[in-house]
């Protein structure tokens, strides 16, 4: 298939790998952002293939996993509402709440439904104007599109009954809240290729100029995964800092022009807590005044809220590259995916969950 079984080629892959181990002279900590470019990493072993000086720590780039607490307890709270239909992205009703989750809200009576598009979301509404629908709108820059033309059609359609529950995330402000950490390891970035489809390569420039870090948009293929890492190595041996874009195929340096445009008018750049993470500013969206009328925290009064994190869990850790899912006291034991304590364990993009299904084995046959 067409930029797939290439982009598999284990040829192609231990030749990259090859090149990589031979332009090493030194340690590197990399980071990459995506938790799709993770489950590459670990389904492929492609971290293995590497020199024994070059590090992979895993980075925020799960949606779900970020998506913080008080959220999914708004969530809940919502659904467990006689007049409201709840609906959300399947990989949300297993996050944890900070007492319980959408699925077993579900489960005791709540009306909660999937949806795989925020539009069927719309549809429900139309077609239940007695109940009142609210979606589940999270996400980075990847999903805002379609979830703001969820909004725009709503408020075209004078649909009284729909509102949005809106925890949306932006990578760059994140980013920069990791390299002013003073726990920082990371030295270049993967930056996500999807995220990149939609805004484009610019929004990264300001972080190489102020950190001089170096950056590599990168696609999510084995191929993609390790020219991307050849590349920031060679920036690093060479003692540059650019930003580049592996991801050429499908990323441009202005992205989905369209795309922005209907966020632009749908959202506006706020503050923003990330789970595991804390409060981070302007890293986040929130609906403009013009779309209050479809925004679910003002018409429920839902309020301000605070909750803890489980004290044995260590995402926060996970999700800013610090350690690994396997430093994890309870991982694969207490925490699985069928009983997680973090959301990192739930999502499909999670870290701990690719760890849990591609790493597993391996470790408790080591242990042996």
């Amino acid at each position: 298939m067409k930029y797939l079984d290439e982009y598999r080629d284990h040829r192609i892959v231990r030749a990259l790998a090859a090149e990589i181990a031979q332009c090493t002279t030194r340690p590197w900590v990399l980071m990459e952002i995506c938790g799709g470019q993770t489950h590459t990493i670990m389904r492929y072993g492609l971290d293995d293939l590497l020199p024994r000086n070059i590090e992979i720590v895993h980075g925020p780039g799960c949606p779900v996993c970020v998506t913080p607490l008080e959220t999914v307890d708004k969530a809940i709270a919502l659904s467990m509402l006689p007049e409201v239909i709840l609906v959300s992205y399947g990989d949300m009703l297993r996050v944890p709440g900070s007492h319980s989750d959408l699925f077993r809200a579900k489960a005791q009576g709540a009306d909660v439904r999937v949806a795989y598009s925020p539009m069927e979301a719309v549809k429900i509404a139309r077609a239940n104007p007695d109940h009142k629908v609210v979606f589940l709108s999270i996400g980075f820059e990847t999903t805002a599109p379609a979830n703001a033309m969820a909004a725009w059609q709503a408020r075209r359609e004078d649909l009284t009954n729909f509102s949005m529950l809106v925890s949306h995330v932006l990578v760059p402000p994140a980013i920069r809240a990791l390299m002013v950490s003073r726990s920082n390891r990371v030295q270049g970035f993967i930056a996500p290729g999807h995220v990149c489809t939609v805004v484009g390569c610019k929004d990264y420039e300001f972080l190489v100029r102020d950190f001089r870090v170096p950056i590599v948009v990168g696609g999510f293929e084995p191929v993609d995964i390790l020219e991307a890492v050849f590349m920031l190595v060679k920036q690093l041996e060479a003692g540059e800092a650019k930003l580049e874009n592996q991801y050429v195929r499908s990323v441009s340096y202005q992205g989905n022009l369209p795309a922005q445009k209907v966020v632009a008018e749908v959202f506006e750049v706020a503050d923003q807590k990330w789970r595991g993470i804390g409060p981070i500013p302007q890293s986040g969206l929130r609906l403009r005044k013009e779309y209050a009328d479809y925004d679910a925290d003002r018409i429920f009064d839902l309020g301000e809220i605070t909750v803890d994190e489980p004290a044995e869990c260590i995402s926060a850790q996970v999700l800013q590259g610090l350690k690994k899912p396997t430093d994890c006291p309870v991982f694969g034991m207490r925490c699985t995916p069928e009983n997680p304590l973090g959301a990192p364990m739930v999502s499909t993009e999670g870290a701990c969950a690719a760890y849990y299904h591609y790493r597993r084995h391996a470790l408790v046959h080591s242990g042996d």
